[in-house]
């Protein structure tokens, strides 16, 4: 019986290591440990709904792999379970041919078992690997100050999108915005109240935006929202929401500008027409959303005014 001890002593040790539960846990501890390093405010909470819908798809994907782990095991076990029945057969037969046959059916079933450990050691340390990958990966792409991505972030996102356009022929649009007269706010009302109006702008634009946009602080008080499947108009439509929202709620004013993705364009001639367009807003007056078609700056829908609250700063 020292044969049938050896695998079944394995097997138990591979069902109680609980792999599934291994996998999530490093997950989680990499996922943690990366939102560790964000500081937070008291005042605005800077995580998004974002990163939990991601969180979620994280454990779907777990629960998944948990899943086929459990299937192949229970069907290592039946194969275990009938081998043990025909030693306990053939111990009581005593013959020795059916022995010579078993000795090969356990061999069969040795070999792919200690290949599984195997695989299943690498498996874990790759998921290890990949967990504090992926942690240094959220903290060089993501600002410290709002949780949105960086210009890093931001600049990968948008040499993705046009890798995706180039080989499906997916369109895809730019908006950048910029608070307006945002150095007037940091000298009235100080850095720390302009960082609070940065947070919650950055919150607000997480809010508005879809799971499958990237919202980026880019820099200084400048903003950018990549809006994949989306054309001009649409684009247009959701900075001019952003543009009101900004004004009704955080009391300040924001100036956009628009841009779709053309053929033959680079991330650095969109951003150049977006800046554009931001900057003939800025020109108009701001608290206004321009866009820009690709030969020329677009007028504004409509002329807009702010509308701040006595004693702030107008924007």
């Amino acid at each position: 019986m020292a044969l049938w001890n050896l695998i079944a002593g394995w097997h138990v040790w591979a069902v109680n290591i609980s792999i599934p539960l291994a996998l999530a846990v490093v997950a989680t501890l990499g996922y943690v440990m990366g939102r560790r390093s964000v500081p937070s405010s008291s005042d605005v909470v800077v995580r998004s709904r974002r990163e939990l819908r991601k969180a979620e798809q994280v454990a779907r994907e777990l629960e998944r792999i948990a899943w086929v782990i459990r299937r192949n095991l229970a069907r290592h076990h039946s194969s275990l379970e009938r081998f043990k029945q025909r030693v306990a057969q053939l111990s009581a037969q005593g013959q020795e041919t059916p022995w010579k046959e078993l000795c090969a059916e356990a061999e069969a079933i040795l070999v792919p078992t200690l290949r599984l450990a195997t695989q299943l050691a690498s498996a874990y340390d790759q998921v290890r690997q990949q967990a504090n990958h992926l942690t240094t990966f959220a903290e060089v792409r993501t600002d410290p100050l709002t949780g949105l991505a960086n210009r890093r972030g931001m600049d990968e996102s948008l040499s993705a999108q046009f890798a995706l356009k180039s080989r499906y022929e997916t369109g895809f649009s730019l908006a950048i915005f910029d608070v307006d007269h945002f150095k007037q706010i940091n000298d009235e009302q100080g850095h720390p109240y302009g960082d609070q109006v940065l947070q919650r702008l950055g919150r607000l634009l997480d809010d508005a935006a879809r799971e499958t946009d990237v919202a980026a602080r880019y820099g200084g008080e400048e903003f950018l929202v990549v809006m994949p499947q989306t054309d001009l108009e649409g684009a247009r439509l959701f900075a001019d929401r952003i543009r009101r929202k900004v004004q009704q709620e955080l009391r300040i004013t924001v100036s956009g500008g628009v841009a779709a993705a053309l053929d033959g364009d680079t991330p650095g001639s969109l951003m150049a027409r977006a800046d554009t367009a931001l900057y003939a807003a800025k020109e108009a007056g701001r608290n206004l959303i321009v866009c820009h078609d690709g030969e020329q700056v677009l007028p504004p829908e409509e002329d807009h005014h702010a509308l701040v609250a006595p004693g702030t700063a107008q924007g």
